[in-house]
């Protein structure tokens, strides 16, 4: 993709890109609002930055509770950006693996861990690690953990903050319409081609069963996967909602 995308910051609506997100996060003023007329008990709370190993077009900043164990931020990353067919997945941090189906004799290397830890046994302000999901058509993605500070305690383990907003893509065949699936046999065949509207996907000549949705995530066309379930494409912040 060549254009920056933009997202939405969750407290105000306003948009950036990637880059200057995080430092509109600190200091957005409808969040510290919102923040200091919250309740009186603390916890500590994670901020994270989610990209793909490779890109940054696709992105998440999501506030987390230290509490909260690996096995929970694997879930989120399933249901926001991952889960098509079970597969397997790992965090890799500090040198250890963390599986969500640990072995206890690993043959290439250490025994792995469960994601059964919480953050605040693993996590430190200012790292970066990975996480994979799918051993065999794999999807990489890094995590920065971009902040750790004391506030009053949510009712929600995690908070999504802001997400990139979906990239357009047009149509292949009348390069007019926004496309809504993606023809896998064209796409691998032609070069990044197959992106079909709703119109031509009526008329195309390959089989249907070839075809995967457009969505917002980084596992676009690859395996099975079609898209969350939970979570819409378009990121909804709480000014667009009130």
């Amino acid at each position: 993709m060549a254009q920056k995308i933009k997202g939405k910051c969750k407290y105000c609506a306003k948009e950036y890109t990637y880059s200057y997100m995080s430092r509109h996060l600190a200091a957005c003023k409808e969040r510290c609002a919102a923040e200091a007329g919250a309740g009186a008990k603390k916890s500590g709370y994670y901020e994270l930055a989610i990209y793909p190993r490779y890109d940054r077009d696709h992105w998440l900043f999501v506030e987390i509770n230290e509490k909260a164990t690996l096995e929970e931020l694997d879930t989120f990353l399933r249901d926001i950006w991952l889960e098509c067919c079970g597969h397997l997945s790992a965090f890799y941090i500090e040198g250890i693996s963390y599986d969500s189906d640990p072995k206890e004799d690993d043959f290439w290397g250490e025994p792995s861990e469960d994601m059964r830890h919480k953050l605040s046994t693993v996590l430190r302000k200012g790292m970066t690690f990975r996480y994979e999901y799918d051993f065999g058509s794999t999807t990489e993605l890094m995590i920065t953990v971009v902040n750790y500070s004391k506030k009053a305690l949510k009712k929600e383990k995690l908070t999504l903050l802001s997400r990139n907003n979906p990239y357009e893509y047009l149509c292949s065949e009348c390069g007019k319409k926004p496309a809504t699936v993606i023809c896998m046999e064209c796409f691998y065949e032609f070069d990044d081609e197959g992106f079909l509207c709703e119109d031509c996907a009526q008329t195309h000549a390959c089989y249907e069963e070839m075809r995967l949705n457009v969505c917002n995530s980084p596992r676009m066309g690859v395996c099975g996967y079609r898209g969350s379930t939970m979570y819409p494409d378009q990121f909804v912040p709480d000014a667009q909602t009130t």
